[in-house]
Formats: structure tokens, sequence, C-alpha cells
């Protein structure tokens, strides 16, 4: 049973990893992605393990279209065109009908959601609404960096993904049921300017977008007067009664940590860098403001 891949991150990467020699013998052909959005796409490494596997593979940009019965995306970012006989079949990074669209676990985290997890559904023509054929969820508690939510969420790819090979490969029906509507919600896709913290946001949601937008993303962005930097590692501070909250400002400094007036609460800024990732120290004057 011939199938085809197209791949796009981490989460296809390790998605590929997990078939044996037996299953890859049936993978027809493989479509490579890239993401100039992210500090790292995987691209180069599932090239890599495809040479290194004897793969058929091409770039996103040689594409052309193939028989196989079954095409698979994960990560995939663009429009998939497929023929009447085709089944396409889509791993989505979000418990649908939550968050369809894009960037879901990016959105998850900066909401604070207790679950996140990964869905595999059949595409349609409107963009995740497809019903749904499997599920994987995966409890989460902050505070939680982007990369290793990334992990957790790679472990329900990969079974999912060797599950869904397995049915395939076995000629076992694969049963899907309709998503109900009335619960959909959508994430918004983001750009260069979603980067920036915005400091009129409580403490608790600022260290959450902070640690949501780290790498493999381009990192939470902010001026420090006017030099723009790039904000890695923040704590809550605690509860200090400030008369004057004025957004933004430096309200003390814990050793030489500056502690910033959110819109609520306090926040203490422990690792900064410039924007190639060179780590930088805080400046000596106390008066700063972060905008």
């Amino acid at each position: 049973m011939a199938i085809e891949l197209f791949l796009l991150g981490y989460k296809a990467l390790k998605c590929l990893q997990c078939l044996n020699n037996d299953k890859l013998n049936h993978i027809q052909n493989i479509t490579i992605g890239r993401d100039h959005n992210v500090m790292n796409d995987y691209a180069e490494e599932i090239i890599q393990y495809c040479k290194d596997n004897n793969l058929h593979y091409i770039e996103r940009s040689a594409y052309k279209k193939t028989n196989a019965k079954y095409v698979i995306s994960i990560g995939w970012r663009w429009i998939i065109n497929i023929e009447s006989h085709q089944k396409l079949i889509i791993f989505h990074d979000s418990l649908l009908p939550k968050y369809r669209g894009f960037n879901p676990l990016v959105t998850a985290l900066i909401n604070g959601d207790s679950e996140i997890g990964v869905t595999v559904l059949f595409g349609t023509s409107e963009f995740d609404k497809g019903d749904i054929i499997s599920q994987y969820k995966i409890k989460v508690t902050y505070p939680i960096k982007i990369e290793k939510a990334i992990e957790l969420v790679s472990k329900g790819y990969t079974f999912l993904f060797f599950d869904i090979i397995k049915k395939i490969l076995d000629e076992k029906e694969i049963i899907s049921i309709p998503q109900n509507e009335e619960l959909a919600t959508y994430s918004v896709w983001r750009d260069e300017y979603d980067y920036f913290i915005d400091w009129t946001k409580s403490s608790y949601e600022i260290k959450r977008f902070i640690d949501a937008v780290g790498f493999p993303y381009k990192g939470a962005r902010t001026k420090m007067d006017n030099q723009e930097i790039l904000v890695h590692d923040v704590e809550i501070f605690k509860e200090l009664n400030v008369s004057n909250p004025d957004i933004g400002k430096v309200l003390l400094k814990q050793d030489q940590f500056p502690v910033i007036i959110c819109g609520t609460g306090l926040i203490m800024i422990t690792k900064i860098s410039d924007l190639f990732g060179n780590y930088l120290p805080f400046p000596s004057k106390f008066r700063i403001r972060f905008k």
C-alpha cells in the first residue's frame, strides 16, 4: 500500500524515525517543507534521515503529484491538492475542534490550557474541519517552555502515526467521527509583530508568552530603552503595593536582575540577549523602561 508523506518540523522527524524498515518500504515519496519563521525547521535532519535510509524525497518547490492512495501531512502549512482516489490524513497540534488553524500549541500554552494534544483527521476543503480519526491528550502544568511541550506532543505524534500506518498496511478500516461545530475555536497565524511582549498583560500571562515563543521559535522581544532584545527567562516576582504602577518601568533590582511593573503583578527578567542570541549583561543604571 503506497503512502506519501508531507513533513515539516521536529514532530515530523520523530514520526519518520519511529518506523522500522518494513514500514518505511511502503513510503513512496516524502515531500519536505521549510519554515523560515523558526530557528530550526528540521528540514536538514529529515533530508539526512531520508538519505541514510534510502528514502525517496523532494523539497516542496519540486513537488509533483504521485498516485499514492494515502497522503499524510505532519506539521505542514500549505494546501495539498489530492485526486479523487486519494485520502488525505492530517496531524494537527490541538484537540480539535479547539484551535483550528495556525500555531495551536503556542496558543494553548499562552492561554494556560491544562491539556494539550494531537488530533489525526481526514483532510477536507475547509481547513481542520474533517472527521476525527484519533486523538492523544497530555496534561501539562506551568511553567512549561515550548521546547518541552513539543517533546511531549511528539510522543503523541509517534504513537498515533505508528497506529495509522499499521492500519493502512493491514488494510483495516479507518473509522472517524464528525467534529462538534458548536465547540470549534480558531487560532490565528502569527508573524514578526507577535513576538513582542505586551507589558500591559499580567505577569503570569507574560511568563507563559515568553516560554511559549522560545526555541525553536524566534523568542520573545522587547525594547530595553531603545535597544531591541530577546527575553529568554523570567520569574514571577512577589506582589508589592505599587502606588503609581507605570507599566514597563523597572521598580527595583534583585541582585542584578530588573523587576518590571506589568499590567498586573511584577516580573523579574533573568536572561536576555541581542537578536543574534548573544547573551547580554543588564545595564548598571536603574532607570530603565521596557516597551
